[in-house]
């Protein structure tokens, strides 16, 4: 498998997928014109590594800010990490929020009772 690797724009989130750190990380603001574009090629490549997962995987989650859209393709992201932990007992997801954010520390915290993985609030 190859790194993906999306520099963010004004409208999208950087995305890094890294398979050799099995650390995956997504930061800025998610609020594309066609979510499932964006988010399709994604979900294709943890669908891939899901076959062959590490040993351990790490989701680090830096949004300022997604739409209502986002939030559902976000929600299927961290079933799939779900079922990847299922299977190797071995991931983790970091959520980081502002530390005066409320809506996204709210986020995480909703993320968090819906899926049964380790998942680690942070504010900074």
């Amino acid at each position: 498998m190859e790194l993906l690797n999306i520099e963010a724009t004004d409208e999208t989130p950087k995305v890094i997928l890294n398979p050799e750190t099995h650390v995956f990380e997504f930061s800025g603001k998610s609020l594309p014109e066609d979510v499932t574009d964006f988010y399709n090629p994604l979900m294709e490549w943890l669908e891939k590594y899901q076959k062959s997962p590490g040993e351990t995987t790490k989701a680090i989650f830096k949004m300022d800010y997604f739409n209502t859209a986002s939030s559902k393709l976000i929600l299927d992201i961290l079933m799939l990490l779900e079922e990847i932990h299922e299977e190797t007992e071995g991931v983790n997801i970091e959520w980081h929020y502002q530390e005066d954010d409320e809506d996204m520390e709210e986020a995480g915290e909703e993320y968090a009772d819906i899926v049964d993985v380790p998942f680690e609030q942070k504010s900074f």
